[in-house]
């Protein structure tokens, strides 16, 4: 619980909302690794091209 609220004040979804999300929404889609998922993340949240949600 602290875990997740810790994660969703510094901008990180958890990982598990995110492949529930996948396995619902694109389940014919690769759902990123942990890591990838990490850096996707990182990346929408401090700018650049390429992040930002999905859907």
């Amino acid at each position: 619980m602290l875990r997740n609220m810790l994660r969703l004040m510094v901008g990180q979804p958890p990982y598990e909302v995110y492949l529930a999300h996948m396995a619902r929404a694109h389940p014919d889609a690769t759902p990123m690794t942990r890591v990838e998922f990490f850096r996707n993340r990182e990346q929408a949240r401090f700018g650049g091209a390429g992040g930002g949600k999905c859907c």
